[in-house]
């Protein structure tokens, strides 16, 4: 018998979202569910028809082959027994598992092939530290003594928990798989077990130093070198010194993400810096020299005659050094033309006469030079 057309079987149009894929799947499911029909066959099929509809169109690859080549084209990704790695696809796990309660694993055959041995080493947790650091460590790099809290292998009891003498039992209840198995209709369900939590293991003497948990917390201080180059966003990774791991596993990594405070003069944009500069009326008109202050201390620059506010000029190699010794950015500084609010007589007298040299109609001289005229 030919089979249905998937969107038929979900009742939504061929331009149906994601979400509405979603809503009509959990209804039909709510409805054929086998624990709430049973011995009903009919329901059985329509439940199993639903799923797989749900598996191929809910995964964007295989909607795209149905729709151009229908069932011919998902051939080896529908059916029963053949829904993705965990016997379902397209997230039916947790679809079901919000509507039923099934627990967490969802297994394949009465073997409860794919599950995860649940006494086998276990990889530490990775840890993440924030770290503030202000511009000028940035541009220099600096070794930051950090404390960090994370849970550690008992050195008693080396991780196992059991007290000295004694060593961990397989669990009774679950027979040391860590998961109980229960039959939900046609399929196998497993649920972590409650006896040993998942670790297929009970401990009766428990050590005295870590009371059983095989890991006890520590602060442990770490000097890290923070390389000159970093920003906001970058992450160091350093190896081991995450948490550390159950059964004989691992250690995980410890992360330490990078914050720098924003600068009172400087605004960074890469490894380039940016700041303005403030100029007097006759620096401006006349040039000068002036020093402009950069992050490792004052360099000098030359203003020309006749600058404008809002000038920029750039000072090679002035800017954040570039990660990996790439060289350095450049400073930028605009420069602002000051004008003066309380002027003494002599000042407002120049400026006058300034005035004056400004009106003329017929001069000989150029405009700059009588400025230099007046203040040379």
């Amino acid at each position: 018998m030919s089979k249905r057309d998937y969107y038929e079987i979900l009742s939504v149009s061929r331009t149906a979202t994601d979400q509405e894929l979603k809503t009509s799947y959990r209804k039909l499911a709510v409805k054929y569910h086998p624990d709430k029909n049973p011995g009903d066959h009919e329901a059985e099929n329509s439940f199993k028809e639903a799923a797989e509809a749900y598996s191929i169109l809910s995964d964007k690859e295989q909607r795209a082959r149905y729709d151009r080549f229908g069932h011919e084209g998902v051939s080896g990704a529908a059916g029963a027994g053949n829904w993705g790695a965990s016997g379902f696809g397209g997230g039916i796990e947790d679809i079901l598992g919000d509507l039923f309660g099934f627990g967490d694993v969802f297994t394949r055959g009465a073997n409860g092939g794919g599950a995860r041995r649940a006494n086998a080493a276990q990889r530490g947790s990775d840890l993440r530290y924030d770290l503030e650091i202000s511009l000028e460590e940035a541009a220099e790099g600096v070794s930051a003594p950090l404390r960090i809290p994370r849970l550690e292998a008992c050195d008693v009891c080396k991780g196992s928990g059991a007290k000295a003498g004694t060593q961990p039992e397989t669990c009774a209840t679950c027979g040391g798989a860590g998961q109980v198995r229960y039959q939900q209709g046609f399929f196998a369900v497993a649920r972590t077990c409650s006896t040993c939590q998942g670790s297929g293991r009970t401990v009766k003497s428990p050590c005295e130093n870590c009371h059983g948990a095989g890991r006890i917390e520590r602060e442990k201080t770490l000097d890290v070198r923070i390389p000159a180059g970093v920003e906001t966003g970058s992450r160091l990774r350093i190896t081991g010194e995450g948490e550390g791991g159950l059964n004989g596993g691992s250690s995980g990594d410890l992360y330490v993400v990078i914050g720098v405070r924003e600068h009172e003069r400087f605004e960074r944009q890469g490894g380039n810096l940016y700041t303005t500069v403030p100029l007097t009326f006759s620096q401006a008109a006349l040039g000068a020299e002036i020093s402009v202050p950069t992050l490792t201390g004052e360099d000098n620059m030359k203003i020309p005659a006749g600058t404008q506010t809002g000038t920029i000029f750039r000072l090679k190699g002035k800017g954040m050094p570039l990660l990996g010794d790439r060289g350095r950015g450049d400073l930028f500084a605009a420069v602002n033309v000051i004008t003066p609010k309380n002027l003494t007589r002599e000042q407002r007298r120049v400026l006058e006469q300034l005035a004056e040299f400004e009106g003329s109609e017929v001069e000989e001289e150029g405009l700059m030079d009588k400025v230099r005229s007046i203040f040379g």
